[in-house]
């Protein structure tokens, strides 16, 4: 059988069912020509981070008016790059041990884990009880003269005030990195979010909004930081780097192919990577818009039925954001906190998936009792409020029908029957 043919008969294989859930959280947004694209760096036998990532990057700049963005084999090591560049002793302004990076309360294990490996000190931030998000009252609290920098997480698709906290960061000289791996798309007055700061991270892990299997990005506003992060990314080494050949010079005895000028890493993604997100990247629009159309059409249902008794709320957005939907967060009645986890596992067991928003508040987290950080998650009143109440479920990739809808409100309400 020809390799035409093979292709063929794989593309026509029914999607094995990922989930015992109706309602998964982690829902596939994979086309047959986002794979078509992977499969043609596959038969290329160029596999390995070249030219198709180097497209992706310069339409992903393009497309959210970034000045660099770097292709990175995950959200999560987009974040531990911002950091890593940020203590480097190539860069003329940089951080210091002990200095106090400020991080919501409600994060993402690896969101925070940086600032540590770093040798930076992190200071949670409550959050907004209506938005999850970073509260800026607290945020303005928590500011002293070692803060250096922000680790900014925009959660499940919507930010906090930008104008409002762009302002305090630039009178207190405070770095901001933002975290879009849950947003990517959005916008804050028509901005994207992830071009306020000096950094940005996003990420293509298959339950995103776009996915390229794993992979990330990260954005940065200078030269400077790009060649920076360009090398800790591809071990310390100075190829791809725009100074190179300034480098090079300098070292003239030494093999210019194999010569390493910083520490690193090997956090490079692959051809085949590039390609699947960069073929999704092109339709990010309209995944946007068929996850807001799921969300209102399931909020609608819900909110019409007779059952209803506003037994959860639903995340305020803001007028001046334009959000990019992750899933559909809410938070429990304070009147069923009780009964939150029969409620939750009920609705799991009939097939609706469902998860804390995010981590929770990541002060109640195990892991941190090892770092021995001086702040009590009991101070953080709005983000155990979340960690409490707060849940959110996946929205799906496809427009739900009448029927899907009304089996979402039905498992719903019968959740609520303990």
């Amino acid at each position: 059988m020809s390799l035409l043919s093979e292709l063929n008969k794989a593309l026509r294989i029914k999607e094995i069912k990922r989930s015992k859930h109706l309602f998964p959280i982690k829902d596939s947004t994979f086309r047959n020509k986002d794979l078509i694209e992977g499969i043609k760096v596959i038969l290329s036998k160029n596999v390995t981070m070249s030219k198709v990532t180097k497209k992706f990057e310069k339409v992903f700049s393009k497309k959210i008016r970034s000045p660099y963005s770097l292709m990175v084999n995950s959200g999560s090591s987009a974040n531990l790059l911002a950091f890593q560049c940020l203590i480097n002793p190539y860069r003329r302004k940089r951080l210091k041990k002990g200095d106090e990076v400020l991080i919501p309360s409600i994060c993402w294990s690896t969101s925070l884990w940086p600032i540590i490996q770093c040798g930076l000190k992190p200071v949670f931030v409550d959050v907004d009880k209506e938005n999850f998000n970073i509260n800026l009252d607290d945020l303005k609290k928590k500011i002293s003269k070692k803060t250096k920098a922000l680790m900014l997480i925009h959660v499940l698709g919507i930010s906090a005030n930008m104008e409002k906290l762009t302002k305090i960061l630039k009178k207190k000289r405070i770095i901001l990195v933002e975290d879009v791996c849950e947003s990517i798309g959005a916008k804050y007055k028509n901005k994207f979010l992830g071009t306020f700061g000096d950094f940005s991270t996003f990420s293509f892990y298959f339950s995103h909004q776009i996915s390229s299997v794993e992979g990330g990005m990260i954005c940065c506003k200078n030269k400077e930081d790009e060649n920076i992060i360009k090398s800790l990314r591809s071990h310390g080494w100075t190829k791809d780097l725009s100074n190179r050949k300034k480098i090079e010079n300098k070292f003239k005895k030494m093999n210019k192919n194999f010569l390493f000028i910083n520490s690193g890493f090997n956090l490079r993604p692959t051809d085949i990577q590039a390609a699947i997100g960069l073929s999704q990247f092109n339709s990010l629009n309209d995944f946007i818009k068929v996850r807001k159309i799921n969300r209102d059409k399931i909020i609608k249902k819900l909110v019409l039925d007779k059952k209803w008794k506003n037994q959860v709320s639903f995340v305020n957005n803001s007028y001046n954001i334009k959000p990019s939907w992750f899933g559909l967060s809410m938070l429990l009645n304070k009147k069923y906190k009780n009964k939150r986890y029969q409620i939750f596992n009920k609705l799991d067991k009939l097939g609706i998936e469902n998860r804390p928003i995010i981590s929770g508040n990541f002060l109640q987290q195990p892991a941190l009792i090892k770092y021995s950080l001086k702040q009590k998650s009991n101070d953080f009143p709005n983000a155990n409020f979340v960690h409490e109440h707060g849940l959110f479920v996946g929205l799906k990739n496809k427009i739900l029908s009448q029927m899907e809808t009304k089996k979402f409100a039905d498992i719903f309400f019968k959740a609520f029957k303990t």
